[in-house]
């Protein structure tokens, strides 16, 4: 099963205030962990709010809305995917995030026979070729 872990923003992620060289080593670290054990699918940072945008749809109607958003607390600042067995070992790895404050949020990637029926053989289909595309576009 897959988690998508997300980094919470706050008050310096949202200042563009950068890692210093010891948090990089140390989340370096921990990356290496997740890699070598074989959780690690993809990982990255995000830029502040103030470089982003929303789009806000209502019917056909379309609203671009610029950064900075006002709730630093509720954006996300990164993430992880990981690929685990359990939701507990995805906490277990959580727990070991070398962060000294902050907060991340843990949510399980649907997979596809979490749709059901609904999801029919041409849909998966589909599905694997978009896939298949991405994988073949990452791999040089």
């Amino acid at each position: 099963m897959r988690f998508m872990v997300m980094v919470k923003g706050d008050k310096n992620s949202e200042a563009g205030k950068l890692p210093t060289h010891e948090e990089l080593a140390e989340m370096g670290t921990f990356n290496d962990q997740l890699v070598k054990a074989g959780i690690m699918l993809a990982g990255e940072g995000l830029q502040a709010t103030s470089k982003g945008m929303k789009v806000r749809y209502d019917g056909t109607k379309r609203t671009v809305i610029d950064g900075p958003f006002t709730e630093a607390k509720e954006v996300v600042a990164g993430f992880w995917i990981w690929q685990v067995r359990s939701r507990d070992e995805a906490l277990e790895w959580a727990k070991r995030i070398p962060f000294r404050e902050g907060e991340v949020e843990i949510r399980q990637v649907f997979e596809d026979d979490d749709f059901g029926a609904e999801f029919t053989p041409e849909l998966r289909a589909q599905e694997a070729r978009q896939r298949e595309a991405i994988a073949r576009k990452a791999t040089p």
